[in-house]
């Protein structure tokens, strides 16, 4: 069984995985100030909550996008564990071909997500990430990353727009019953949530069209289901995409 750990900027997904299944998920709140014994502890409650015995981990991957926790977190897992993780990030074999101007510069989640995708989906692909941030990477016919884009995400959008003006409230994160609202709240959630499926909508369409041809486009991320269900476009909803790809990718560079 393999522990794969997505460290993100607002949550930490970690997953049991038996090959591409996931046994047993879970998201933790990302927190800077937490020592690896703190962490550590989180993972052993993991385990606990649902009985799983961590002597039957044959490995561990974490993958991470906030520097600051991957050294901490890494130190959690061996304690928790038993097990040293794979740190995804230089010298490791991914089989994604990233033709962007500095690979280096590619985020980790991105090439867990991209490794996940030309596992279970046939290129040229769109992949939507709606977390913090939402980022939609490309993959051409020939299953190279080409790049693509970064937004604001939807819930950091609203919580700018309230903090950044004297009148707009803090508001839930729901969808409108119509485009135009008749009051604060309504008319807030219309442009933030009917804003982005709108968003998402014409990037597909404007990112086909430099490709040259249709994509399947898959979506994951907290937030998708949310938005993606308002989109006109066809989009697949993948929650565990960038497990998936975590597991796909401990497997290449696994020590027979």
């Amino acid at each position: 069984m393999l522990l794969a750990v997505d460290i993100g900027n607002t949550h930490i997904c970690l997953g049991c995985m038996r090959g591409l299944e996931i046994v047993r998920m879970v998201r933790l709140t990302t927190n800077k100030l937490k020592t690896d014994f703190e962490y550590a502890s989180d993972i052993r409650h993991f385990f606990d909550f649902f009985n799983i015995d961590a002597r039957e981990l044959d490995g561990a991957i974490v993958s991470s996008v906030v520097p600051p926790l991957t050294n901490a977190f890494s130190r959690a897992v061996e304690l928790a564990a038993g097990v040293k993780p794979l740190i995804l990030g230089k010298g490791v074999k991914t089989g994604v071909n990233i033709l962007i101007d500095d690979p280096a510069q590619t985020g980790a989640d991105l090439v867990a997500a991209a490794a996940g995708a030309l596992k279970l989906y046939t290129p040229p692909l769109i992949l939507i990430d709606m977390g913090t941030a939402t980022t939609i990477s490309v993959i051409n016919k020939s299953g190279s990353f080409v790049g693509g884009t970064i937004c604001p995400g939807v819930a950091l959008g609203l919580s700018a727009l309230s903090s950044g003006t004297s009148q707009l409230p803090n508001i839930s994160l729901e969808a409108p019953a119509k485009v135009i609202g008749t009051n604060t709240v309504d008319s807030m959630r219309s442009g933030a949530v009917l804003g982005a499926a709108a968003m998402l909508d014409g990037m597909i369409g404007r990112i086909e069209e430099e490709l040259g041809g249709s994509a399947t486009v898959i979506a994951t991320g907290g937030i998708a289901s949310c938005v993606v269900p308002l989109c006109r476009r066809e989009i697949v909803i993948n929650d565990n995409l960038l497990l998936t790809g975590l597991a796909v990718i401990y497997e290449k560079n696994k020590r027979h």
